[in-house]
């Protein structure tokens, strides 16, 4: 028996079932730097970025939505890689157990995958007692590994799928990308401000939902949302801004649930980002952009708090989420967090009143006809 090639080999075996340990069953973050899937991920997101910075928008959001799904293909070949070389490396030190005994590392390899994936064509057979062992460690370890993704990948897309419908079913009421400012004018519009807490009580579940979700596999942050323009991140930001308008501009609608979601909110942007998010710039909101949104929310029709109040109560409170929501959103390379999109000028509502659709309707009839 050769000690180091077996030492070394069972030190890497160890090193994939910790990491898939830590990876898939530990429903929790495990930050460490001796870590498999850490540097595969962090690694091949940025080559992502890297690459698509340099084609169309359409191309580098399509590389970037295949992401998440790709890179957990890529940590179950590279975990199978890793114990085929560690499988290989013990049976290489186990030659003299082996007919016929392998002369190099690639023999051994070719043994140990062949075992993992249980193949097993016979042309190399273990007729030591430790080298059975072994063969059939290697089986059950490929074996397990598999399932183990296989389950995994299933946990997450259920978790995306749950995370999903809040965000399209937003864009009804706040537009593509989601404004707090347009949520707020579309429910005035609609007669439904009333349904605010409501709203609020619904997106604290949601926040909570992902907050326990996303902490345990924070893999989950990368899934991009099937439709254009959204994002889990901005539709969070909107919500949250939303809250805050509510709880530093706006009379009238009461502001318990706008509180509590404001706290579960701000918990759930501060729990993702200390995952190691750091890169990323943050545009604070100026006066001038305030003002423009508190006329609009004027003549909405809702009452209001006199605006230099507001003003300082605003720009205040959102110093709690905004800077590391603005860092998440740089990072994972989504829709701008905004709560008006950035330094472009204020969109307008996406609906049009009553009157007007109908007319442009009739003018595109005549137009057809």
């Amino acid at each position: 028996m050769q000690l180091v090639e077996t030492g070394l080999g069972l030190f890497l075996v160890a090193l994939v079932f910790w990491d898939a340990f830590e990876t898939i069953v530990v429903p929790r973050p495990t930050p460490g730097w001796f870590r498999i899937a850490r540097y595969v991920i962090r690694t091949s997101w940025r080559l992502v970025r890297g690459s698509g910075r340099g084609g169309t928008t359409a191309t580098r959001d399509r590389l970037i939505g295949l992401f998440a799904p790709a890179v957990i293909v890529l940590l179950l070949v590279t975990w199978l890689a890793a114990l085929i070389l560690g499988y290989g490396l013990i049976l290489l030190g186990l030659g003299d157990q082996l007919q016929p005994a392998p002369t190099d590392l690639g023999t051994a390899m070719y043994f140990a995958a062949s075992s993992i994936l249980t193949i097993g064509y016979g042309d190399i057979v273990a007729v030591g007692e430790l080298a059975r062992i072994v063969v059939v460690a290697a089986a059950a370890s490929g074996l397990g590994i598999v399932a183990l993704v296989i389950t995994f990948l299933f946990s997450l897309f259920a978790s995306y799928q749950r995370r999903e419908v809040s965000v399209v079913l937003l864009q009804a009421k706040a537009g593509v990308p989601p404004s707090a400012v347009v949520l707020l004018e579309t429910l005035a519009r609609m007669d439904l401000y009333s349904r605010l807490p409501e709203m609020f009580g619904d997106w604290e579940r949601w926040a909570a939902e992902v907050l326990d979700s996303h902490v345990a596999y924070p893999l989950l942050v990368f899934f991009r949302s099937s439709h254009d323009n959204l994002s889990w991140v901005s539709a969070l930001g909107t919500i949250l801004d939303t809250a805050t308008l509510v709880l530093t501009t706006i009379l009238d609608v009461q502001r318990g649930s706008a509180e509590l979601f404001k706290s579960v909110g701000s918990h759930l942007v501060e729990d993702i980002t200390n995952l190691g998010f750091r890169s990323g710039e943050y545009e604070d909101i100026d006066r001038l952009a305030f003002d423009a949104v508190y006329s609009r929310l004027a003549a909405a029709g809702y009452r209001l708090i006199p605006s230099d109040a507001a003003w300082e109560a605003f720009s205040a409170a959102r110093q709690t989420y905004a800077p590391r929501l603005a860092v998440m959103a740089a990072y994972l390379a989504v829709p701008s967090a905004s709560w008006f999109g950035g330094r472009e000028e204020l969109r307008s509502p996406t609906h049009r009143r009553a009157g007007a659709v109908a007319g442009s309707v009739e003018d595109r009839i005549e137009e057809l006809t």
